[in-house]
């Protein structure tokens, strides 16, 4: 960015924080119940083919079996699917629930996506959302943490090519190996959901995976984020592996339009069949949602759960939000858009193009030439332009001698 935000830190009292380069969204999704959910999910589909065209960079799909507003069950399908539109934007779960499939069998999937997306797939592990999910598979909740630790610790070894043996509780490994090769030599980029607990930066340190910090900008998930990285950080050097602050990915809610009040305009859109998403998982009315402006002024200001304060206004807004985060963090690598759908699909597309336009280049300090071109220019303008001018006169003067 420009104006990089310092922090305490360094010999000099100061240290420099960089801001992210590179940009993605996450799609849970949440699809209105009252719409189509076959045209949802192929909106979808084209909402990741927009930002390959527009540049970004990843695109992360959830897991979810019940609750309405969350249809997508297999992350792999729809990074099969957006493959197929796509160039080379990466395409990652997020996240599978490890609790919910044996081991074997999901690294032998994301193994196959790894070769069809010829290097784009990506890996993300988390112990399950939704109990409703996990009471449907007579799993309890209460176990979800240590399957997800169990399985993970599998996985690993296996996309590395090991051969795993390995009887939990809950599955059997015997002898165990996958066919293929990751397709590149770096291998799969496996990543592990982290909200409020360390336990996600703690695994993440454990076994030199990548960190996906959820909620962000959720008050508790933003207090968390620089404690989470110091576990992380001090659980990698225990073990051994590198610590890479570009392989940290951010997610946090966003609106933008050219305007903030327009912007608004756009979100009241959908604000109450999202809030209808936390009180139909509550059974509870949420008091502060009884006109679409009053839930969003509370969204913006107090925060959802996991959604956190949301940033509803313009690339300036948006700017000022990413710099929150890095200066809270000390710098991360991705930046990801929750995909909320509370603006209508014009409007939303609208939004990432504006990201793309303005926030994208800002962040990556792609016009710091132009800048200084421009400059440069200015403060010699009268020798660049009296040589010209004198240029021009010298012109006239020997063609009006003939």
């Amino acid at each position: 960015m420009p104006a990089p935000s310092t922090v305490p830190g360094d010999d000099l009292g100061v240290a420099t924080i960089p801001g992210p380069n590179r940009f993605g969204v996450f799609i849970a999704p949440y699809h209105d119940p009252a719409g189509n959910p076959s045209l949802q999910i192929r909106r979808d589909l084209d909402l990741v083919k927009l930002l390959d065209d527009l540049g970004y960079d990843e695109a992360w799909f959830g897991e979810h079996h019940s609750g309405a507003y969350e249809t997508i069950a297999s992350p792999e399908l729809m990074i099969a699917a957006a493959a197929e539109r796509t160039t080379r934007i990466r395409l990652g779960t997020g996240v599978n629930s490890l609790s919910y499939h044996h081991p074997y069998i999901l690294a032998d999937r994301i193994m196959q996506l790894d070769h069809m997306t010829k290097g784009r797939a990506m890996l993300g592990m988390g112990p399950g959302q939704l109990p409703s999910d996990a009471f449907m598979m007579g799993i309890d909740p209460r176990r979800q943490r240590d399957m997800m630790v169990e399985s993970a610790e599998v996985i690993v070894r296996l996309l590395r090519g090991e051969v795993v043996s390995r009887e939990t509780d809950w599955f059997r490994l015997d002898n165990a190996r996958l066919q293929l090769r990751p397709y590149s030599a770096g291998g799969i980029e496996l990543a592990v959901a982290s909200t409020g607990s360390p336990s996600g930066a703690t695994l993440a340190g454990r076994l030199g995976l990548s960190l996906l910090s959820l909620a962000a900008t959720d008050p508790g998930g933003f207090d968390a984020l620089d404690a989470n990285w110091g576990h992380f950080v001090r659980v990698s050097h225990e073990h051994g592996n590198p610590v890479d602050r570009n392989r940290w990915r951010v997610v946090a809610s966003m609106h933008l339009a050219p305007t903030r009040a327009q912007a608004e305009r756009e979100m009241e859109h959908g604000m109450l069949t999202l809030c209808g998403y936390f009180e139909g998982m509550s059974n509870h009315k949420l008091p502060w949602a009884t006109t679409a402006a009053q839930a969003l002024t509370h969204w913006t200001t107090e925060g959802l759960p996991v959604f956190g304060i949301a940033t509803v206004g313009t690339p300036d807004d948006a700017i000022a939000t990413i710099r929150r985060l890095s200066a809270k963090t000390g710098g991360f690598g991705t930046f990801l858009f929750l995909a909320h759908n509370c603006a209508d699909w014009e409007a939303t597309k609208r939004s990432y193009e504006l990201f793309a336009e303005y926030v994208i280049p800002e962040c990556r300090n792609l016009n710091a030439g132009r800048r200084d071109s421009i400059g440069w220019v200015g403060e010699n303008h009268e020798l660049f332009f009296g040589a010209m001018q004198q240029a021009t006169r010298e012109a006239i003067a020997k063609y009006n001698v003939r």
